[in-house]
């Protein structure tokens, strides 16, 4: 590896691993550390061109810290590989990816798992947005016609496409007064560890921003994909039992924006990916019966 990116990092001669880290989608160099202690950590660097965006994601994770949630915490954040880049250091959260957890345990175990996720969630979006947040309804509304004329002219299409604009227009009015707050930004199983104490933790906050809080949800049909009964247990969770009506409806809105986005998006990534994107909308469009509901058929109000 390049160790110019780290040779100017005050604790770098402390280490005694450093492994490259190649997973997921952040443009971030991430490694993983281990220093003389034999102390796990996670080191993430960006381009310099992110530094605000940076110093935002350093700030905002120190406050979720102090929630006293299981998540990696940021120790360290400053300039480094000469003044090209900035680093955010962070402890390595110890574990399993739920992903690969989840389906080793029983639909019990598993739903037991996103009532915590789902308060862990609740937690996080106790922390109120930073000020001067542009009204979400006026952002949101914007976002979804950049999205529909995105996939207008992209040249791959999905089948029930104008189903999918036509709930979008139906149903824009439910974002006008919602709130916003603090977000974790992508908050599905990828982005959790299941812990040798049975605890969840968080990691990957680089997508965190401002918003609905329910927005948050639009991830859960990845997590469905691997465990149906831990996204009912992160949404029953997160509502305390009492999850109301228009959550779904928003919940609907978030997910089907992304369908639309999903398509222009994967196609610089190639066919395989753009494949996985069209059976994750057709999937999409079963989960609410042809469009037919606002409510996914997965859904249960209690899981026995």
């Amino acid at each position: 590896m390049d160790y110019s990116l780290i040779n100017d990092i005050p604790m770098h001669t402390n280490w005694s691993k450093v492994e490259p880290l190649n997973k997921g989608w952040s443009d971030d160099k991430k490694f993983y550390i281990e220093d003389n202690t034999g102390r796990k950590l996670l080191l993430r660097v960006s381009d310099y061109s992110k530094y605000e965006v940076k110093r935002l994601e350093n700030e905002y994770m120190n406050k979720a810290s102090s929630l006293g949630i299981t998540m990696s915490k940021p120790l360290d954040f400053g300039v480094c590989s000469n003044g090209k880049s900035v680093y955010l250091l962070l402890t390595w959260v110890e574990g399993e990816d739920a992903e690969t957890a989840l389906p080793k345990i029983s639909e019990r175990e598993q739903y037991n798992l996103g009532l915590k996720a789902g308060q862990i969630l609740q937690k996080i979006h106790t922390i109120p947005a930073a000020g001067n947040q542009e009204g979400w309804a006026d952002r949101y509304k914007r976002k979804i016609e950049q999205k529909i004329r995105a996939y207008r002219d992209c040249s791959v299409k999905l089948d029930n496409d104008a189903e999918f604009i036509r709930f979008l227009e139906k149903n824009i009015s439910c974002l006008n007064y919602r709130p916003q707050v603090y977000q974790h930004g992508d908050f599905h199983i990828g982005n959790l560890i299941v812990t040798k104490d049975n605890d969840i933790g968080v990691i990957d906050f680089n997508r965190s921003d401002f918003g609905d809080p329910w927005e948050e949800f639009n991830r859960c049909v990845f997590s469905c994909k691997v465990s149906v009964p831990f996204v009912l247990g992160q949404i029953h969770g997160y509502f305390d039992q009492r999850v109301p009506d228009m959550f779904f409806r928003l919940m609907a809105l978030y997910i089907i924006t992304d369908i639309i986005s999903s398509i222009p998006w994967a196609i610089p990534f190639g066919e395989e990916d753009v494949k996985y994107m069209i059976n994750n909308a057709n999937e999409v469009y079963s989960y609410f019966n042809g469009l037919k509901t606002y409510v996914p058929i997965w859904y249960k109000d209690s899981f026995m």
